[in-house]
């Protein structure tokens, strides 16, 4: 077996060292046999080893050259890639695949957890299930109501283009080197309905709302409405973002719509 990488702290590595631990995250992923797998940011392995026993079709994408060549020579028939998953063309993998929708599994990077996140949510027609470990606050805010400190724009986005089911805590004692926060583990279910409205609009007003969040929508949303001619619904100009449900922000899109140019 070839020396594995010390992490790097650039990279955001915290490599996990629990068997418990890691049993219980591979075996999270509802995907069988032949179903086609993606581990993000495997590291030094620690869940591609019992990952790859119980689905062969995996495929590992890790931007760390060294840990892409450790895992190379640990596991020879591991398809792993040099790559950055914020770059990753989910979109030519499942044609790889053979058709068909994707199930993804992580240790995710704690300083890039967002745009993954929102990176997931840009392929989700390509994907049908994610189980992904994040910092615990990030997972309180997948999962977080209307009025609550923790809901902003990955609460109601990540609501209504996929399905966010908090599995269990992981502690900071499991990893090397040992982070300074508590993991949990997050189940994101894709490919149910989603709802009748522009995405790219949807995420723009929901970005604009939750950016001045203490203000009412009168004036966090005053561009849109000045730029388009359209007035608030009525009764909603003393709202304010935290107030709105996810559905709601559905509405309120395309009351607005079609969105004006912002830049």
């Amino acid at each position: 077996m070839p020396q594995a990488p010390r992490p790097r702290k650039s990279l955001g590595q915290n490599f996990l060292q629990d068997p418990n631990t890691i049993g219980k995250i591979v075996g999270a992923l509802r995907a069988g046999p032949e179903d086609p797998v993606v581990e993000i940011g495997p590291g030094t392995g620690a869940l591609t080893g019992p990952l790859l026993a119980r689905h062969p079709r995996l495929t590992a994408l890790e931007v760390d050259e060294r840990a892409v060549a450790y895992l190379q020579a640990a596991y020879p028939r591991l398809d792993v890639r040099h790559t950055d998953v914020l770059a990753a063309d989910w979109a030519a993998l499942v044609a790889e695949k053979g058709g068909g929708r994707l199930y993804v599994i992580g240790n995710l990077p704690y300083h890039i957890t967002s745009p993954i996140l929102f990176g997931l949510l840009d392929a989700r027609r390509h994907l049908r299930e994610a189980v992904v470990m994040m910092q615990r606050e990030v997972a309180d805010r997948l999962v977080a109501a209307p009025r609550t400190k923790a809901y902003g724009i990955l609460s109601v986005i990540l609501q209504l283009y996929a399905r966010p089911e908090r599995l269990f805590n992981v502690s900071r004692n499991v990893f090397y080197p040992r982070p300074d926060v508590t993991s949990t583990v997050v189940r994101l279910h894709f490919g149910e309905a989603e709802p009748e409205v522009d995405y790219d609009a949807l995420r723009e007003v929901v970005r604009a709302a939750f950016n001045q969040r203490r203000k009412t929508l009168r004036n966090s949303l005053r561009r849109w409405t000045e730029a388009s001619g359209a007035a608030l619904p009525e009764g909603w100009e003393g709202r304010r973002a935290e107030e709105l449900t996810p559905a709601e922000f559905v509405l309120l899109t395309r009351h607005l719509s079609p969105p004006p140019a912002l830049s």
